[in-house]
């Protein structure tokens, strides 16, 4: 059998497979490549090389997807990236071992998301799994660039159709139009800068595309409960047959705390007889411990609990599920949305509602912050503009004591006659 050949496509065709072996040819012009021809009648390009002392072998493609010019080709390429000290082999398989997003997503949720409050642990597993990795879980980390994030941020932003039920009935279901929703892209920017930030820590790249990423404008939602609409709430909780629920509305509406808070709520935070209520870190979303005190309402609707739940629990407001507190009032608060009509008030909307009572009270921006537990000063202006009110009637009181008083002016005819 003959050992080399000038390969082309006649001579790779002719080649005829032997019953009790595999044999090699090779090429006659460039150096290491050859066809290997299988007893199966397979027939492939490869390139034989040393490099550092040691015998490497690289296969380009199989015959016929590869022609044997274009293996020729590949094979003059290789043999220069060679002749320039690099181990096209050993490029291959640090490519193959590089890290993907999927690797980075593990080890982010491993090492990093354990440490956050469960609920924004939670948010940040979703946003990954279902917004981010349908797009680049297979991508390298290292090939993703600035206009990669600018991409997807962009995809998030505008949105995607979401089933909702048209009838109770399960199998009778329909798609939502796309919502907007870029708050929700510049949440999934920031986790994603995290990310790339732990990356470069992690060697795994030099570089953050995330940085600069475009934020999109948020407008703070702001949604007050008037004195008529306050009225109503209360009359619904106070008929309301669930008064386990009604007692978590009650709460937040009187302290100004999430309903996380509230609804993992343990009997031995209240210090009825100062009337504080010492929130743990693991609740808060600062996660620090909050002390705020609690007016004798309050303290009533903690009495009454202490009633009605048995000794040896110690939640405020225990759940269905022995040992554990209440999970989510959800489609209480519809029932009360609807009964109150309140479609548009939130749970979340009792707190900024607790808080412009505050202000109009008179507190001050800063006693507002560390009742509601606010760890940046900048996130309780939000109701700065709602002390305006107070002010201009001081304004007004004012100019009422500067104004001219009106003069009586006669008929300038009456007066000559």
């Amino acid at each position: 059998m003959v050992k080399r050949l000038r390969l082309n496509e006649k001579t790779v065709r002719d080649m005829i497979p032997e019953e009790d072996r595999d044999y090699q040819v090779f090429d006659t012009e460039i150096r290491g490549l050859s066809i290997r021809t299988l007893r199966s009648g397979s027939r492939s390009f490869v390139l034989d090389y040393r490099f550092a002392g040691r015998q490497r072998r690289m296969a380009i493609g199989r015959w016929p997807e590869w022609s044997a010019t274009a293996a020729r080709e590949r094979a003059r390429e290789l043999r220069r990236e060679i002749d320039e000290g690099r181990d096209p082999l050993g490029d291959r398989s640090e490519l193959r071992e590089a890290p993907r997003f999927k690797d980075m997503i593990d080890r982010y949720l491993a090492e990093h998301v354990p440490h956050l409050a469960p609920l924004n642990a939670g948010d940040q597993r979703a946003m990954l799994t279902k917004l981010v990795a349908p797009h680049w879980a297979n991508k390298l980390v290292a090939d993703i660039t600035p206009h990669d994030v600018a991409t997807l941020l962009n995809i998030i932003a505008q949105g995607r159709a979401r089933p909702s039920k048209e009838k109770p009935n399960n199998r009778a279901r329909k798609l939502q139009g796309a919502k907007p929703t870029p708050i929700r892209a510049n949440r999934v920017g920031e986790v994603l800068r995290k990310m790339f930030t732990l990356a470069i820590s992690w060697g795994w790249r030099t570089d953050n595309p995330a940085t600069g990423f475009k934020k999109r404008v948020e407008t703070a939602r702001e949604r007050f409960l008037s004195q008529e609409e306050i009225g109503r709430l209360a009359a619904v909780l106070d008929a309301a047959e669930d008064q386990r629920a009604a007692g978590i509305i009650r709460i937040c509406m009187l302290t100004g705390s999430r309903v996380g808070e509230v609804r993992q709520a343990r009997f031995e935070q209240f210090n009825l007889e100062l009337c504080i209520w010492s929130k743990p870190a693991a609740t808060t979303k600062q996660r620090k411990i909050h002390r705020i005190p609690i007016s004798a309402d309050v303290a009533a609707i903690v009495r009454q609990r202490s009633v009605s739940v048995p000794r040896d629990n110690p939640w405020l407001f225990p759940g269905d599920v022995p040992g554990q507190p209440v999970k989510e009032i959800r489609r209480f608060w519809i029932n009360v949305q609807r009964e109150a009509n309140l479609p548009d008030v939130r749970i979340h909307d009792l707190r900024h509602t607790f808080a412009s009572l505050l202000v109009s009270g008179g507190a001050s921006l800063e006693m507002i912050g560390r009742l509601l537990g606010h760890t940046q000063m900048q996130t309780t202006q939000r109701y700065a503009h709602l002390m305006d009110s107070p002010l201009r009637a001081g304004v007004d009181a004012v100019a009422g004591m500067f104004r001219p008083r009106p003069k009586i002016i006669h008929d300038a005819d009456v007066k000559r006659g």
